[in-house]
């Protein structure tokens, strides 16, 4: 690779980061060809992207960005997971990662704060943006369904009152 090429990847992962909120840093050793097929192939669906990078350019390209505390990650066979969604990146890699062992999580960093391993996991856990958007719209909604059926739930039961009245009255007569 030549030296413009490089400078042309650098200014590439460091757009890449600027555009990121999430960024994950994995160990992927031993993975096969159709195992990271799989694994972009979730990550696109889940509104991620999963790129494995050149350490020295990668170390070049997280100089004074949110994500600068990566740097120390940057060793051995190291692949990047990131995203817009502050869960989507952390989510999809974390729950690779528990069905093919080959995929280590090392860290990450979100909003400019560092997380180790752990950290990771947890946020994976949180519901991603659009389930969240979702769970609002859900409760939104909800109260308008609700002042619906109380309001009509008075006319219903003054025409099962009469209803009544009226099959008692055909009883007696």
């Amino acid at each position: 690779m030549d030296r413009k090429a490089k400078e042309e990847q650098v200014a590439s992962l460091k757009q890449t980061f600027e555009d990121s909120e999430m960024v994950v840093v994995t160990h992927y050793i031993g993975m096969t060809m159709p195992e990271m097929t799989d694994l972009r192939r979730r990550m696109r669906e889940a509104g991620a992207n999963f790129k494995v990078t050149k350490n020295r350019l990668t170390r070049l390209a997280l100089q004074d960005t949110d994500f600068e505390s990566l740097t120390d990650l940057m060793t051995g066979p190291t692949a990047l997971a990131y995203s817009t969604d502050p869960v989507a990146a952390a989510k999809t890699a974390v729950n690779y990662s528990k069905d093919n062992d080959k995929l280590v999580i090392l860290g990450g960093v979100f909003n400019g704060q560092p997380l180790d391993v752990d950290a990771v996991k947890n946020l994976a856990k949180l519901p991603s943006l659009d389930e969240l958007r979702g769970k609002l719209v859900g409760m939104i909604q909800t109260p308008a369904t609700r002042i619906a059926c109380v309001l009509q739930a008075p006319g219903a039961q003054v025409a099962r009152v009469i209803g009544a009245y009226g099959a008692k009255g055909e009883e007696a007569a």
